[in-house]
């Protein structure tokens, strides 16, 4: 894929067959590789990293108002997945009202957005037993949808306005001008082997960045999704969640498969949500099960990240969920598509930080839109997207400032939305009685504009307890037909890296994992990822060691946020590695 670059450059055009912008000659790449030190450099007007709804819909955007006032902007997507749509995973009830905003027309075209909800579920579980409550959602005119799928048809439609999307490409480095400006991002370079030396496949990563030759305006747009590593670095440089709302981020982990099942038990649109059952009183957490079009199920289990005890396996928790025999019995004759995980943001409104950096701006799960209680987040990323891309295009056009985009926030729906939804989450931090209690309260009396605003607890990773306070849990043997073996799912999710490169998941002091995590938490580690990429083994001495297994990683960020003494940094491997998601 670097050749494909390198073609963009010399003017020639890429593979969707789109040419690029005419400044990009010969000389002006050979002037900006010798500044970029060696480097061949890119020059664009906007870049986005990110082919997520965020990203994507920034672009469009972006175009969209090019089109509009007869002027051009360079802007080019950069997406870490061997293609789009390969990285992104939610159980998603798709809620259009961004969309409809951004592309009016979508309903008259051929698109992944088939199958509106039908009916809507929400059952309290026990061990043996499903109890029917009051739906607490509001599903009318939704869609039950592959995100995956939906992405692809936005990259097509970005694609046709003009803008240059790159899958197989992993932003790595952050660029700074004199003045510490962001101007761009870099690729990582790749055919590095696991030594540090260069292998026969060695290219060197490409910088992307605003017009060096002609110091044109530039715009870096972050839309990596949860807990993104650029946009982490970014918050954390410039102090911009002490600038927004002030609170930590709260995250949790989603696993999910995508199921065939039999045609009976098949009902396009409907829409079930669990609390309860498998999960303790002190974890939140529930359940979902989407039924799509072609006999399709999409079934998951979501998990947050502040649990307390350390023998939780999310991963299991989830095979023991669909042994419950109001699951089971769908589930029953049907097969496994797809497995995959992800985390996400559960902070909301309290947890947004500022938006803004010198250079940039931080659009969609990167930011923390999820509303929690609605449990959505893609119209929320879609429309800070298309915010963003307005103040950017008012700097590089009119010269306005991207602190638009923040102001705009601050005013749009996403705002409302959050704002009424800011208790919901926090009130589970009294356990599940009060949770609901609170959540009830929230809901049908003050109806989101209750006089106080809670705030999260501790850190996710500080609410780990102690081994000590716990007894280790026995989990069920799969039976292989219904529950499943890590090997199985990973096989399932088309993970893929190459094996000889740097390892992406780095320990920051490599004795902390037999030091801390293995004899005061009882390695945790190799527990909370759902993809057992930790695991300890013993040496030849008899002693444990942790193990990091780092082709089997689903990029889920499970390690980056709930390691009890932040010891793992989660960072890009090579473009193109991952998992493989088609219908997710």
């Amino acid at each position: 894929m670097q050749r494909v670059l390198r073609a963009a450059a010399a003017g020639i055009g890429h593979a969707s067959g789109h040419r690029a912008p005419p400044r990009w000659g010969a000389a002006a790449v050979a002037a900006a590789r010798w500044l970029s030190g060696g480097r061949e450099a890119m020059s664009y007007d906007v870049v986005v990293v990110g082919a997520g709804p965020a990203g994507l819909a920034a672009a469009i955007r972006l175009k969209q108002l090019c089109r509009d006032a007869d002027t051009d902007l360079s802007v080019c997507v950069l997406e870490k997945g061997s293609e789009v749509g390969a990285h992104v995973l939610s159980g998603n009830v798709f809620e259009p009202r961004a969309l409809d905003e951004l592309i009016p027309t979508w309903r008259q075209e051929d698109t992944p957005i088939r199958v509106p909800v039908s009916s809507d579920k929400f059952w309290l579980l026990t061990k043996n037993k499903a109890w029917t409550l009051p739906s607490p959602f509001d599903n009318k005119g939704n869609y039950v949808i592959s995100l995956s799928q939906m992405v692809r048809w936005m990259a097509s439609k970005a694609e046709e306005l003009g803008v240059e999307v790159y899958p197989g490409f992993a932003a790595s480095e952050i660029l700074y001008d004199e003045n510490q400006i962001v101007t761009g991002v870099a690729t990582n370079d790749v055919g590095i082997a696991k030594d540090g030396s260069k292998r026969e496949t060695f290219q060197p990563g490409v910088e992307l960045r605003g017009d060096y030759l002609e110091n044109a305006g530039r715009m870096t747009l972050l839309a990596e999704g949860c807990r993104g590593s650029l946009s982490e670095k970014i918050i954390r440089n410039h102090k911009l969640r002490e600038s927004g709302q002030g609170q930590h981020q709260t995250y949790a982990l989603g696993i999910k498969e995508v199921w065939e099942i039999e045609e009976g038990k098949h009902k396009p649109g409907s829409v079930i949500h669990t609390i309860g059952w498998p999960l303790d009183s002190k974890t939140y957490g529930g359940s979902f099960m989407y039924h799509l079009d072609d006999r399709q199920l999409a079934i998951g289990l979501v998990v947050a990240l502040n649990y307390r005890n350390p023998f939780m396996s999310p991963y299991d928790e989830f095979q023991k969920f669909k042994q419950h025999p109001a699951v089971r019995t769908i589930l029953d004759g049907g097969t496994v598509l797809q497995y995959g995980a992800r985390t996400l943001n559960e902070g909301g409104f309290q947890s947004i930080p500022n938006p803004v950096f010198p250079g940039g701006a931080i659009i969609g799960c990167s930011a923390g839109f999820l509303n929690v209680p609605k449990i959505k987040g893609t119209h929320t990323a879609m429309k800070s997207g298309m915010l963003a891309a307005e103040a950017t295009f008012k700097t590089l056009v009119e010269g306005s400032s991207m602190e638009l985009y923040r102001e705009n926030l601050k005013k749009s729906w996403i705002w409302e939305e959050l704002y009424r939804a800011r208790n919901y989450r926090p009130a589970f931090e009294y356990g599940f009685i009060p949770g609901i209690a609170l959540s009830a309260l929230e809901r049908y009396v003050f109806k989101g504009k209750s006089p106080f605003t809670l705030k999260h607890g501790i850190p996710d990773h500080e609410a780990t307890d102690m081994a000590s306070l716990h007894s280790p849990i026995q989990y069920p043997k799969p039976d292989g037909q219904i529950s499943f073996d890590v090997p199985t799912s990973l096989y399932r999710s088309s993970t893929n890296h190459e094996h000889d490169q740097p390892p992406h998941l780095r320990l920051r002091d490599p004795t902390v994992p037999e030091r801390v995590n293995l004899p005061l938490y009882a390695g945790p580690e190799s527990r909370y990822c759902p993809a057992r990429v930790y695991e300890y083994v013993t040496d030849d001495k008899g002693d444990q060691k942790l193990h990091i297994n780092a082709q089997n990683c689903l990029h889920c960020k499970a390690c980056d946020i709930k390691d009890p003494k932040q010891n793992i940094e989660w960072t890009v491997p090579e473009g193109g590695g991952g998992p493989g998601y088609t219908v997710m």
